[in-house]
């Protein structure tokens, strides 16, 4: 970039809702709904309104998991939430998460019946309610929660900006794809040395903490996200890939991941309201 091409900011930034930048529909600078749309609502306890991409995938997996544990009380329905076309601005979607983010989850298990939003609070409120997939030994479960919550911050340094600026962008521009290539790397190497002595993120034991950071890092290392792997040089995280083809390879893993997805030729469930749904989208 040249010099005469540099943006000076105003001394006042104002919103130009005309300007077609591509992400009209999932960007702007107020919160609360666009449209009036309730959320549908199965017969399952569990209702997940999610979509995915890594942030959803995660609780996907986590219902499936806990139902491959025999816990017939995780069943759910899950509905697409599609972020492209600004289905989170629905007044019933801002109802159960007003900052108008997938996944979020309802449990009318209880009442009244609760919202949890935010993937990571999502995993931890599930994990607490089945007992499950969190660590009982103090140091473990310190571990685990270490883990959710580097991802919880990492992630955007890797998502918003990774992934924005080097392959969602309209322009690539030097700057941001360097700054934000450093710190992906970065934070690929902070996993990779934990992961030079662990078998899971928090020890011996598979947990929440791997199912958050699978979507993200796992495939960006399996060269599934921003098909980036060879600009990132990924074989140079051979922990990371160890620990993400093994997690890869898990049954609930592989049916969680299609859970309201809506495109790729590898299965599709817009969907799910029982596991034939997933059974059906795998056979094809």
């Amino acid at each position: 970039m040249s010099k005469s091409d540099e943006y000076t900011p105003p001394k006042v930034w104002s919103w130009n809702q005309d300007e077609d930048s591509g992400w009209a529909k999932t960007n702007r600078p107020i919160a609360g709904p666009t449209h009036e749309q309730a959320l549908p609502v199965g017969e399952h306890p569990l209702q997940l309104y999610s979509m995915a991409t890594p942030n959803g995938q995660k609780v996907a997996i986590m219902l499936e998991e806990l139902l491959a544990l025999g816990i017939k009380e995780a069943e759910y329905d899950a509905y697409t939430i599609n972020i492209g076309d600004g289905d989170q601005f629905s007044s019933g979607f801002v109802q159960v998460n007003p900052n108008s983010k997938i996944p979020a989850l309802m449990d009318h298990s209880v009442s009244p019946p609760l919202r949890v939003f935010e993937s990571g609070a999502i995993l931890q409120y599930l994990a607490e309610k089945f007992n499950a997939f969190i660590p009982a030994e103090p140091i473990a479960k310190a571990e685990c929660r270490n883990w959710l919550f580097w991802q919880v911050g990492a992630a955007p340094f890797l998502g918003g900006g990774f992934g924005h600026f080097y392959h969602y962008a309209p322009e690539k521009l030097e700057y941001p794809i360097n700054r934000f290539t450093m710190e992906t790397k970065r934070q690929l190497d902070v996993l990779d040395k934990h992961l030079a002595f662990n078998h899971y993120l928090a020890g011996d034991e598979y947990s929440i903490a791997d199912i958050a950071v699978w979507p993200w890092y796992g495939g960006l290392v399996l060269g599934k996200l921003y098909d980036a792997a060879e600009f990132l040089q990924v074989d140079e995280y051979s922990h990371v890939k160890r620990w993400a083809t093994q997690i890869a390879e898990r049954p609930a893993v592989q049916r969680g991941i299609i859970v309201n997805c809506t495109w790729g030729e590898s299965g599709q469930v817009p969907e799910r309201h029982s596991a034939k749904d997933i059974d059906e989208a795998i056979v094809k």
